[in-house]
């Protein structure tokens, strides 16, 4: 998951480079949403594990 953010976040610097602001945009605001719930997902995942005593 992680590196589908990567990705995205290259090809968004890339197309802002060339000037496709638009594509750039639209990469970015996907990257930043798979980010937020990658790190909501991790939190659910480490608060289980505490719980549990991993």
């Amino acid at each position: 998951m992680l590196s589908f953010v990567v990705t995205a976040l290259i090809i968004a610097l890339i197309a802002a480079v060339l000037g496709f602001t638009g594509i750039a945009k639209g990469l970015a605001a996907i990257a930043k949403l798979v980010f937020y719930l990658f790190l909501i997902l991790f939190l659910i995942s480490l608060v289980i594990g505490l719980i549990n005593g991993f």
